[in-house]
């Protein structure tokens, strides 16, 4: 009968029926589960068709989702929520739960109904879950080291690990506050066949590395969809996606910039694929097994690494000839010709200890056999070696051939088969046959004793006929050049599984055995990965029984989580290429994170030719591979050096810096010794110790050894300018010990064709030793140290020495271990543990220091008992280097010691300060003139002297005066608070003193540390009438203080600067002397304590200001809130105006001001009654509503009114207040000029300033404030005018240096002395030329102080604004009855006891932000708790993204007020418009909220004289990088700012002291401390955090502190 055929019609309602049979087979499932099937974004999708052939129709049939896309690395069948297992009993005792699995069609089949989820908290780091079948056992890895802990963890968790039943699905969240989720397998469903599991993790970040092994192009991961297998495989590292010869399931995710990161790895040995997405998230498929997860959480990536080798083992300690430089290749063809490359490597003086045969010194390539005919003397080949302190290797391969030996049996297969040691068929008798490199072959079971039994005694029998030092195991993926055996394989789940993960040639036994061969572990099919790692387990076994005590080596090509514990491995047989010298980076520092740090590449390549170019840069990158063979291939030219001939540049460079890598074998050696010790890594990722600068992230062309040492390679044909990142720290040039200026910067590095990149970290000391030929000379030679100083001066090290042999030397306490450190210029050298004698009698000969500045004036060595000073042919200083070399030492190895070296300081104390000077001048002085080419600002006319600095200090008092003994001088007449008698109990003091007679000088001595923080014993001292000159050698580069004068940095410049100290009309700028003057510095020492030197009275000196000159004022509550002002108010309706618009904005404000505007021509105590007549009704209406106003004063009166007009005028004539001239020259008044305008004048604002002052100023007498007179006037002035014209709540006062707008006296000629106007000495002021009366009164002026003394403003000119700024304050409380606040320009020490102070008449510009952070630290230091700058500045129009910046910053100064001036566009907060207001609003209220906290800080200031806005430094002035710091401040010492001070920036660089921090706006912990972060930082945020073990008072804020 025929074939039916259907219809087109039947054919389509067929189809039709099978669409919605499928339709319906998912809607079913969906319904049976009760959820609903959810789409995900693209990136969170969880592939549910990882095998090939999907298709919308099975995608449906597995109830999955479909939706297709253009990008066919995205799932386009993907799972929905109705996949996976619920928790139906969990026993929370035991962490243990019961899983069903949700009914919803197979993927692959044989799915398991029922599991068990078991967790354990193994350490407070390391948490385990397990989940397997609930009823029936599954293969397990029998891992030696890994095991199930018994004890419970010693502290607190690091983690919280939460289950959610349906469907079921863990989270593991790290415990931080807040808590942050690290591993989240909700993400996708929990999939659990027979041969199918898998499970999905969504992780917080895109910065995974680890899993392998591969070649992964980047060290840190694509996250783009790539999947990767895991499977042993003997395969070339080509570049490709696929599986290599190791087998890591592991993966380390660095979170953020705190370092904080985690590890996972499933112990599972079978084959597997990793997909790494977007989302970020990863997913394991593996096709057997059970899913056997540790989540290992670490405070930095290293410390993931030490807790991973906790678990798997840690590393073992290579012998010390293993780290020398190696040789080999695959057919040297017989020993004559391996003879050949050792003797012309040896002629070349190359560095270079071991030499290897491959398997063609076998013969036939069996193993345990040699050549007798081109190898014949292969027995005598290692003492060959051994005579000139080298060492030979020979390789091993496990498979073993069947076939018989030239000249009889092969008695190693012989005894093989009696023990039944080999891999079998699926029967367990039947060895399987395959094929390897001697042909057919059966495969060693290292799985079983008795082969282990077998393979220990082969050896053993092999090194008695040809001796060797070490093991090179290779083939052992397991290898097999034919599919699966002779036999091929079977037709069954194991050969042929459901599922095949991307494994390369999508074959399961391609290029091994077949996977249902047995083991005594299991099916291959299970162990098939395990089996690199079992043979390495044997090997070792082999290699203790052949070489005993000694430690010897073995190195494999097959490797599993565990074998570090035992061996090294090589990246496998890669290319000679550019991308395969590039790609052995990454490859290396995986390596690292998975427990093997010895590891390297074959370098110049295992295949292809190696041209001289690639060849001479493998060299130079090899020589600092842990692991540095170079290795070729059969058939290719030789590549040794000196195969380029001796002479060529491979040779010379491989020379060189193989002699380094000598040179440097102490250092790798102890960081091998960490390793062992703590888990650290060997080759580091720049990233693991710059984790909080992302640019180091995804750093891969650049690599370090430990911490300390940077290598960046040329890894490309052609080049010589690379690009390199240089992290945040201080780097020198290794080869030259230059310091590079470049930090946390992208730079292009100039590497000719015989360089390589290598840079020392500063805060290392790398100990060293004279390099030879061969390691085993080179322990014969002297050590040394190289030190690195860092910003702070100071490094530290370790050292590890033990005779570099014998095994377990560690367990055993046989060595030497060093702990070395730098501090203030001493070098400790302590002895840890000291139980191993070197039989060479080894010594430290040379000690080099990178960043020494200056030349030491002496060097001391101590051991404890004895000291020596270093002569001087010892010392060795490159000024243009700045490294010091210490040579010809003879400080035993295992002995302590200590090493100073004294900084020598040339002071050339200027001779000739009035410039001009010429060799005659300076000569006739008895000066030494000397003319010098420096970078430095030396000075040519000089006393000088040579001289040597000691060392350290803490608190305590002194005070000294020099003084003419017979004519009485001026004094600065202001109370100090000093003891009424002195301590005369010496032994009760905390410092000494001493005179010092030639020259004389006063020293001062701190007695803790002995270290002398005065000491003025050196040439210059001058006393004569109108030049006084004393100077002190500093004990440290760190001085602070000096005002008042802008200073571009907090901490001194000491570059031969000078600044002038005159108070003056001055707006702010470089050097130029402005308001104040404060003869202060704070001074840090090396022991990291302070002093300060105040210069006071008519030459003194005095330490610790506080409370000497008094505690700063408490102000009102309500002068902590914010508040606006302008100069150029046109009337009280604008002012009315802003207040009502800030009112609007809900902008909190609690001060406003009037400028000189609000008066009538600018005269105190009058009101215009034009513009401003309704500024007293709107006073009062603004305080009714809680607000407070301040007006201006200044100190000038006008005195060109009519008689009777002008009371304050007047009844100053009558009391006699105004500065006058000396009787003896007139009676009249020292007439200025300042503000008040002429009666009855139009001011012309076209003219010339000049012509303005001389046509419409009127005359202007200056009250004399010492004067008892003076404040009674000025109080009933003030009085009078809160009385009867308007009410106010502070008083500011400025002009009050004082300033005049002519220069002396109207008319500008000064009555008497012409010494005082234009003294012989002048100091670096501003219009020095002009005189000191510049822009103010005479010098000859005459003021009378309380005590009823005469004095000449040429001496109390400086303390004019002080004697201001007391009776103001007085008058204030006496008007007022409150407390009230005063704020003035011109301040003198002491001057905070009554008032703040701002800084002044600043500018619109960007470096004004950070100026006026300086100048705050500067203000605080004179005890002036009050301070701030004018808020988007004074002068200059603002632009809108530095004011709001600016808003941002002053919302945290002290005194936060927004002021500009007139003709200016406005700068308020609502003059810019509603998103700025808002934004000025929010950081406002965060300063609201925390006006408690700023007010405890002024109560502290003022009973316990506190500092409130601080320096870092003035918190941690142990942590020396603090000691710079300026773009950051304290509120007290809990609030850290952070500003942003630059255009543009959204991220800020900002230090985190070493304490634990939390972000003021999120509460989240920093997770760093003690170093740089870049901080996030949009235009809506100020950084701000919060020190642990604080409590700050808070508020709830409203629009002003009136309602609080």
């Amino acid at each position: 009968m025929g074939k039916r055929h259907f219809s087109g019609l039947e054919v389509s309602l067929m189809v039709l029926f099978a669409l919605v049979l499928v339709v319906a087979v998912a809607m079913v499932v969906l319904l049976a589960t009760g959820e609903p099937g959810t789409m995900k974004e693209e990136g969170e999708r969880v592939d549910c068709f990882p095998d090939a052939g999907a298709s919308q129709q099975k995608c449906l049939e597995r109830a999955c989702c479909w939706s297709p896309l253009n990008e066919t690395n995205v799932p386009w069948c993907f799972f929905s929520k109705n996949h996976g297992y619920s928790e139906n009993v969990c026993f929370a005792a035991d962490i243990e739960a019961k899983l069903t699995r949700m009914d919803a069609p197979s993927l692959f089949g044989a799915d398991i109904k029922e599991l068990t989820f078991y967790a354990e908290m193994q350490t407070e780091n390391r948490l385990r879950f397990k989940i397997t079948d609930a009823n029936q056992a599954r293969f397990e890895v029998p891992h030696e080291h890994v095991q199930s802990l018994s004890d419970t963890p010693n502290g607190p968790l690091k983690y919280r690990l939460e289950l959610i039943q349906k469907p079921f699905g863990l989270k593991v969240w790290r415990t931080t506050s807040p808590e942050k989720l690290l591993f989240d397998t909700t993400f996708g469903p929990l999939v659990f066949a027979d041969q199918y599991l898998q499970l999905s993790a969504k992780l917080p970040s895109h910065n995974i590395y680890g899993l392998g092994e591969h070649v992964h192009q980047t060290f840190r991961h694509d996250t783009k969809w790539k999947t990767w297998p895991i499977f042993t495989r003997d395969a070339f590292p080509n570049g490709g996606t696929h599986n290599l010869y190791g087998h890591y399931p592991y993966f380390t995710c660095l979170e953020d910039t705190s370092g904080q990161s985690f590890g996972v790895f499933l112990m599972n040995s079978n084959a597997m694929e990793v997909t790494i997405q977007p989302a970020p998230a990863v997913t394991f498929r593996t096709i057997g097994g059970v899913l056997d997860f540790y989540i290992l959480v670490g405070e930095t990536p290293e410390a993931v690494v030490d807790e991973f080798t906790k678990l798997i083992g840690r590393p073992f300690i290579p012998p010390y000839w293993s780290l020398g430089f190696q040789l080999s290749r695959w057919d040297y063809g017989s020993l004559e010709e391996v003879k050949k490359v050792v003797e012309r490597n040896r002629q070349a003086d190359l560095p270079y200890d071991v030499q290897y045969t491959d398997i063609d010194y076998m013969e036939n390539k069996k193993i345990f056999t040699y050549d007798m005919d081109k190898f014949a003397e292969l027995p005598q080949f290692a003492d060959y070696m051994h005579d000139k302190g080298q060492k030979y290797i020979v390789i091993l391969d496990p498979a073993v051939s069947t076939g018989q030996r030239i000249n009889g049996p092969y008695d190693s297969l012989e005894r093989g088969h009696a023990a039944k040691v080999w891999v079998t068929e699926p029967d367990g008798v039947t060895p399987l046959l395959g094929e390897v490199w001697p042909g057919e072959t059966v495969f060693p079971d290292y799985t079983n004793q008795a082969c282990i039994d077998w393979w220990v005694d082969e050896i053993s029998r092999f090194h008695k006929e040809v001796k060797h030092d070490a093991l090179w195991i290779d083939m052992n993926e397991v290898a097999n050049f034919i599919k699966g055996g002779i036999k091929g394989c079977a037709d069954n789940k194991l050969n042929y599984p459901p599922f095949t993960p991307c494994i390369l040639d999508d074959l399961m036994y391609s290029k091994t055995l077949c996977m249902d061969a047995k083991h005594k572990w299991g099916d291959h099919y299970d162990v098939h990965s395990l089996y690199g790692y079992s043979m390495v387990l044997a090997t070792d076994k082999a290699s203790k029984a052949v070489f005993g005590t000694s430690r010897s080596m073995v190195f494999t090509r097959s490797s599993f989580p565990g074998v570090g514990k035992y061996s090294g491995h090589w990246l496998g047989d890669n290319g000679a290429n550019w991308n395969d010298i590039k790609w052995a980076i990454p490859g290396m520092l995986e390596f690292n994170l998975f427990g093997i740090p010895y590891i390297g590449a074959d370098i110049c390549g295992f295949f292809d030719n190696s041209t001289e170019e690639l060849c001479t840069r493998w060299m130079q990158v090899g020589a600092f591979y842990p692991f540095s063979r170079n290795h070729n291939a059969q058939g290719y030219a030789d590549q040794d050096p000196v195969a380029y001939g001796i002479d060529s540049l491979v040779v010379t460079t491989s020379r060189h810096y193989l002699n380094i890598r000598y040179t440097l074998l102490p250092y790798l050696y102890t960081l091998f010794y960490k390793a062992h010790v703590n888990g650290e890594t060997v080759v580091r990722p720049v990233m693991h110790e710059f984790y909080s600068d992302i640019e180091t992230w995804a750093v891969h062309k650049q690599f370090m050894w430990g911490a300390h040492l940077l290598i960046t390679p040329v890894l490309d044909p052609g080049v010589e300018l690379v690009e390199a990142y240089i992290p945040d720290a201080i780097w020198y040039n290794f080869e030259t010990g230059v310091k590079i200026t470049d930090r946390k910067a992208t730079i292009n590095m100039h590497l000719p064709a015989d360089k390589i990149g290598l840079h020392l970290r500063g805060g290392g000391i790398l100990p060293v030793q004279r390099p030879n030929v061969t390691t085993t000379y080179s322990r014969l030679h002297p050590m040394g140290l190289i030190i690195a100083l860092d910003d702070n001066k100071a490094a530290s090290g370790e050292l590890f020495w033990d005779d570099g042999d014998s095994r377990d030397t560690v367990s055993s306490g046989v060595y030497i271990h060093y702990q070395f450190s730098v501090a203030n210029d001493v070098l400790s050298m302590q002895v840890a543990h000291n139980e191993y004698t070197d039989p060479n009698n080894l010594k430290f000969e040379k000690i080099t220091v990178m960043g020494v500045n200056t030349a030491p004036a002496l060097v001391r060595v101590s051991d404890g008992n004895t000291v020596i000073t270093l002569n001087v042919s010892q010392i060795n200083h490159d000024s243009s280097t700045q490294v010091l070399h210490l040579e010809n030492l003879e400080l035993d190895l295992g002995k302590d010691y200590t090493v100073n070296w004294e900084s020598k300081i040339s002071v050339n104390i200027d001779c000739y300060p009035e410039g001009d000077e010429n060799q005659a001048k300076c000569e006739a002085r008895g000066c030494i003139w000397e003319v010098r080419e420096t970078i430095f600002s030396i000075q040519p006319c000089h006393f000088q002297i040579v001289c040597t600095l000691y060392t350290e200090s803490e608190y305590f008092a002194v005070t000294f005066a020099i003084f003419d003994p017979y004519n009485a001088r001026y004094e600065v007449p202001i109370h100090l608070d000093l003891p009424a008698t002195p301590e005369t109990d010496e032994t009760k003091r905390e410092y000494r003193v001493q005179i010092n007679n030639q020259p004389f000088g006063i020293q001062v001595i701190r007695k803790e540390s002995n270290e002398m923080i005065w000491d003025s014993a050196v040439p210059g001292f001058t006393f004569s009438d109108q030049l006084l000159q004393i100077s002190t050698i500093l004990p440290s580069d760190y001085v602070y203080g000096f005002g008042e004068t802008e200073h571009p940095t907090y901490k001194h410049d000491l570059n031969y600067q000078k600044y002038g100290l005159f108070a003056k009309d001055q707006p702010p700028g470089y050097k130029l002397n402005s308001y104040g003057v404060h003869p202060f510095y704070m001074g840090l020492e090396k022991s990291k304590s302070a002093h300060g030197v105040l210069l006071y009275l008519c030459l003194g000196w005095t330490h610790q200001t506080r409370p000497m000159i008094g505690r700063p004022v408490l102000p009102a509550y309500w002068s902590l809130g914010f508040q606006l002002c302008r100069y150029g108010y046109a009337s009280d309706t604008e002012i009315a105006d802003l207040y009502r618009d800030m009112k609007a904005a809900q902008i909190p404000y609690d001060v406003q001001y009037a400028d000189i505007d609000y008066m009538e021509r600018q005269m105190d105590f009058t009101l215009d009654q034009v513009n401003f007549k309704e500024l007293p009704a709107l006073v009062d209406q603004m305080r009714a509503e809680g607000m407070r106003f301040i007006f201006i004063l200044d100190p000038a009166i006008a005195g060109n009114e009519t008689k009777g007009s002008y009371p304050a005028f007047d009844t100053g004539i009558e009391k006699d207040i105004f500065i006058k001239w000396p009787a003896e020259f007139s009676s009249d008044i020292v007439w200025g000029k300042v503000w008040p305008d002429y009666p009855n004048v139009t001011v012309d604002n076209s003219l010339d300033w000049d012509t303005q002052v001389e046509l419409f100023r009127a005359f202007a007498a200056f009250p004399d404030f010492f004067k008892n007179s003076t404040a009674e006037w000025w109080g009933e002035q003030i009085k009078d005018f809160y009385n009867n014209i308007m009410k106010f709540d502070g008083l500011w006062i400025d002009m009050n240096e004082p300033a005049s707008f002519v220069h002396g006296t109207v008319g500008e000629n000064c009555l008497g002395n012409e010494d005082l106007e234009n003294p012989p000495y002048m100091p670096p002021l501003e219009s020095k030329l002009r005189g000191l009366k510049h822009k103010t009164l005479c010098m000859n002026s005459e003021q009378i102080l309380a005590s009823g003394t005469h004095v000449k403003h040429y001496d109390v000119h400086n303390l004019y604004g002080w004697s201001h700024t007391k009776p103001t304050y007085d008058a204030l409380l006496s008007t007022t009855g409150k407390r009230g606040v005063v704020v003035t320009r011109s301040t003198y020490p002491s001057s905070g006891r009554w008032a703040g102070h701002w800084l002044g008449d600043n500018y619109s510009a960007w470096d004004q932000l950070l100026k006026s952070i300086i100048g705050m630290c500067l203000v605080v230091l004179g005890k002036i708790s009050i301070t701030g700058a004018d808020i988007c500045g004074f002068f200059n129009t603002a632009e809108n993204e530095m004011c709001l910046r600016w808003m941002q910053l002053g919302a945290f100064y002290p005194f936060s007020r927004n002021h500009n001036t007139i003709n200016m566009p406005r700068q308020d907060p609502v003059a810019w418009g509603p998103e700025f207001a808002a934004m000025s609003r929010d950081v406002l209220n965060i300063r609201y909220t925390l006006l408690p906290y700023l007010y405890t800080l002024m109560y502290e200031a003022h009973v316990h004289g506190n500092t409130v806005v601080r320096p870092l430094l003035h918190e941690f002035v142990t942590d020396e990088k603090t000691w710079d710091i300026d773009r950051q401040f304290l509120w007290g010492p809990a609030l850290l700012i952070t500003p942003a001070l630059d255009p543009g920036v959204t991220v800020v660089r900002g230090y985190v002291p070493n304490e634990r921090w939390y972000d003021y706006h999120t509460g989240e912990a920093v997770g760093v401390q003690g170093q740089f972060v870049d901080m996030d930082t949009p235009l809506t945020k100020i950084n701000l955090h919060v020190r642990a073990g604080h409590i700050l008072p808070w508020q709830k804020p409203e629009n002003n502190t009136h309602y609080r």
